[in-house]
């Protein structure tokens, strides 16, 4: 019989309440399990009630450990595993999974826009969507997914970007790569995998700065020694000419990464010219983030400094895993 490890981390899957108190977590993952959909799949399944809180509250290091579980989960049996956690920031903590994760079995993430005390919660069906997909052999070898709204989708372009929408999920620079469908695991598109990065070594900081209309630079004084820096730029990577020249300086003792503030297509490289521009930023040192996010940017750049790697190696790094994308 198929086995899955399932860890619970809390968020509105599990919370109810509807009162002046607001939903709050009350829902533990043998509650949450015990729907009979879950049984008719006719697969083991083990859980851990891992965390329970909301996902605004998860770290990094909530995340490694929950890596290090996950791995101890396949190693000892299981055939894949599911993470149920808050949606806030699922985004993040999916790709910061996928970025560990070298394991031919799949590991699923999900959770819910719906708690259960609204009409449709929608908890329970991704939950079972996501059984599903981590029972499923094709799901094999696809490194970290995200199951919401029967649509299956790589961690590596997932984005929440609506507040409620049970849709809030979308992958901007892909589609969804599969749907679950009839009870069934349906595959359209496979991503190309990278090679895994270990987990963390050390402690790093790194600090993320969105670029806005008439910025005056003050965010980039609290940089200080921080191991290194995301600019989320405008458009497809342009920062007011006066604000480039704070950005490069820092350039030059760390990496900084120029991402896209609109969270969708590529960071250009060779299009504009003249200062603040891409052209301008890439030849002072700053490191172009593709088509990753700035979200995403900075998880990337976050575990490859936590690897202990230096400025250099950081930079060839991160140009490696952008690859194509860039």
């Amino acid at each position: 019989m198929t086995s899955v490890a399932v860890f619970f981390l809390g968020g509105t899957i599990s919370m109810t309440g509807t009162d002046a108190a607001g939903a709050v977590a009350r829902l533990t993952g043998a509650d949450l399990l015990r729907a009979p959909e879950v049984a008719a799949l006719g697969i083991e399944v083990d859980h851990v009630d891992f965390r329970a809180v909301g996902s605004s509250r998860i770290g990094i290091a909530d995340v490694t450990e929950l890596a290090a579980a996950a791995d101890r989960a396949v190693r000892g049996g299981a055939d894949g595993v599911v993470v149920v956690q808050g949606t806030d920031t699922l985004e993040e903590t999916s790709f910061l999974l996928d970025l560990w994760w070298g394991r031919p079995e799949p590991l699923v993430c999900t959770g819910a826009m719906r708690n259960p005390s609204l009409p449709g919660p929608d908890g329970p069906a991704n939950l079972v969507a996501a059984l599903r997909v981590a029972s499923d052999p094709a799901s094999r070898d696809r490194g970290a997914l995200v199951v919401l709204h029967d649509e299956i989708h790589a961690a590596r372009f997932v984005a929440k970007r609506h507040t409620s929408s049970v849709g809030a999920f979308v992958s901007p620079n892909a589609g969804p790569t599969g749907r679950v469908e009839e009870g069934r695991v349906r595959y359209a598109a496979r991503v190309p995998r990278r090679a895994p990065i270990g987990p963390p070594v050390r402690d790093v900081r790194v600090p993320l700065i969105v670029s806005v209309l008439d910025d005056d630079g003050m965010l980039f004084d609290a940089v200080g020694d921080a191991d290194g820096l995301v600019v989320a730029a405008f458009g497809v990577g342009h920062l007011r000419p006066e604000i480039a020249d704070r950005a490069a300086a820092l350039a030059r003792t760390r990496p900084v990464v120029l991402a896209s503030r609109t969270g969708a297509g590529a960071v250009h490289v060779a299009t504009y010219g003249g200062p603040g521009n891409e052209r301008d930023l890439v030849a002072r040192g700053l490191l172009p983030a593709g088509t990753l996010d700035a979200y995403k940017a900075r998880l990337l750049l976050l575990a490859l400094l936590a690897r202990g790697l230096d400025g250099a190696e950081t930079a060839a790094a991160f140009a490696e895993y952008v690859g194509a994308d860039a």
